[in-house]
């Protein structure tokens, strides 16, 4: 742990990225036309989330798209997704100078509870800065090669970065969001922060535009839970005799969790563990 901390409520985890390169003359048409995020549009050095849906519209990626040149850009993706952006990118670069690779040996520090405005220390070159606020927890991430744990910031583990996560009501790929999610499930401020209205078509826009204009009335919403404990991924909640969702993340100390409800289940309420165990459902934070 660092001893040279002033802010008790900010630390730096290291959580492993994927980073994909994107490079080529038709980089940014190809990109305007597959991402929700407007890219054209996307000043040089800036970064923004975007999804990477499937033409039905659910998703198959959620991830950060940073323009580094005029033609090449860097989307990073939790590690272990790279790959899979790559290949769904692949099956609709028809005739298109685009070029995606895999950025080898770079890694990702998290630092939450400052913004990128508070950066104090040297920061080598080549190195991305890119803002990572996430709704009641500011924060940047700092990606690149051979990247050393940030100066004077409390090195923490994984554990508090997940407690975070799941405190902000972030989704992650795998846990909240994957091929059979819809994009609006996962709350306003993933929508918010991922999706232009504005630009033009791309791939699986039907959708989003859709469930926006009805009100994002889906089946299910993505919500927060507290428990005095024993909340755990994969654990059934109940209302009465029906089961209402399944846990799909959860703080290593088991009070707090995210987890997918039927819409009946309006917060702030209280479902049951298969136990019967109280779970109070409260609506994820304001973004």
């Amino acid at each position: 742990m660092s001893t040279n901390v002033t802010e008790p409520d900010v630390f730096a985890a290291e959580v492993p990225r994927d980073v994909v390169e994107a490079t080529g003359p038709d980089t940014a048409s190809f990109l305007q036309g597959q991402l929700s995020q407007d890219v054209a549009e996307l000043p040089l050095g800036e970064s923004r989330y975007s999804l990477l849906l499937q033409p039905q519209g659910k998703v198959d990626a959620w991830l950060r798209v940073t323009r580094t040149g005029p033609e090449t850009f860097l989307l990073d993706v939790e590690a272990g997704w790279g790959q899979a952006v790559i290949g769904r990118l692949e099956r609709f670069k028809l005739r298109t100078r685009c070029s995606l690779r895999i950025v080898d040996g770079w890694r990702c520090w998290a630092v939450r509870g400052t913004d990128e405005a508070n950066l104090s220390h040297p920061v080598a070159p080549g190195v991305l800065v890119v803002a990572a606020h996430w709704p009641g927890c500011a924060g940047y991430d700092l990606i690149g090669e051979q990247l050393e744990a940030p100066l004077a910031i409390a090195v923490d583990n994984t554990d508090r970065y997940l407690g975070a996560r799941i405190a902000a009501g972030v989704p992650a790929l795998g846990a909240e969001l994957d091929d059979g999610t819809i994009p609006a499930e996962a709350g306003t401020w993933l929508i918010e922060r991922s999706v232009s209205f504005t630009k033009g078509c791309y791939t699986g826009q039907e959708l989003v535009a859709r469930v926006d204009s009805r009100g994002s009335n889906t089946p299910r919403k993505l919500r927060l839970l507290e428990a005095a404990g024993g909340l755990a991924v994969g654990a059934e909640l109940h209302l009465g005799p029906e089961l209402v969702g399944v846990v799909t993340s959860a703080a290593a100390h088991g009070r707090t969790a995210l987890a997918y409800l039927k819409r009946s289940v309006e917060p702030p309420s209280t479902v049951q563990l298969a136990g019967g165990e109280a779970v109070r459902v409260e609506p994820l934070p304001a973004s």
